[in-house]
């Protein structure tokens, strides 16, 4: 038997992409640091890192006061602390795994620093990554066969220092630009193909902190190879 913690607003995923809610972009960025602390508690502070290895909306719950806690660890990994990665077969969700999971490569904490990532690009619009993106649906002029992976779209953004049209069009400009430009340059440095480029979770907690400034990232070479 597993005992939790009872949340009664249950899961990111469940109040994010429900018809008719729009978190508060308080709410998010609120939610954004604390999955950052915890995932940082998991990997330097406990006895033996954790890799959750499954960081998505569904595994992150709120409390009353939309506190996330990080939740369903069956897919965890431990990691003694005189190693620094582990060999392991792939695991988790897709639209989350970092490249060196699909290699086959033995995995490290930054697997989690990639699913972070991921779950910011979500948290930013307030849509799912795999809902993709168009210029038409944006201008509100009706659908359209163009279609972006969102992240795609929203690295080059970061890059051209757009970040303000990324955010959630239900937010109606309600946004702290500083915080935006802060969430939007670190999930692009979380999903970095390469894993020495990618932030440790102790750092993205500085940077969204702001006790720690972040320059614009690179478009990960993955992204630039599904736009050509």
């Amino acid at each position: 038997m597993l005992v939790y913690e009872y949340m009664p607003i249950g899961s990111l995923a469940g109040l994010l992409f429900r018809n008719g809610a729009c978190l508060s972009w308080c709410d998010r960025y609120c939610i954004m640091v604390g999955v950052a602390r915890g995932l940082a508690y998991l990997h330097l502070r406990c006895h033996e890192c954790i890799i959750h290895c499954d960081i998505k909306p569904e595994n992150i719950l709120l409390d009353e006061d939309m506190s996330p806690r990080i939740a369903d660890f069956g897919m965890a990994k431990l990691v003694g602390r005189d190693f620094s990665r582990a060999l392991t077969m792939m695991r988790g969700t897709i639209g989350y795994l970092a490249l060196e999971w699909i290699s086959g490569h033995p995995i490290s904490a930054k697997a989690d620093v990639y699913s972070f990532g991921m779950v910011l690009f979500e948290l930013i619009p307030g849509r799912r990554n795999s809902e993709g993106y168009s210029e038409v649906e944006a201008a509100g002029s009706g659908s359209s066969d163009s279609w972006t992976f969102f992240p795609v779209w929203a690295t080059g953004k970061i890059v051209e220092r757009k970040v303000g049209e990324l955010a959630d069009p239900r937010l109606r400009g309600q946004v702290r630009l500083e915080e935006l430009e802060r969430a939007c340059r670190v999930a692009c440095w979380c999903i970095q193909d390469e894993e020495a480029l990618r932030p440790t979770m102790a750092q993205v907690v500085q940077v969204l902190e702001g006790m720690v400034h972040v320059h614009v990232p690179p478009v990960p070479r993955v992204l630039q190879h599904i736009v050509s």
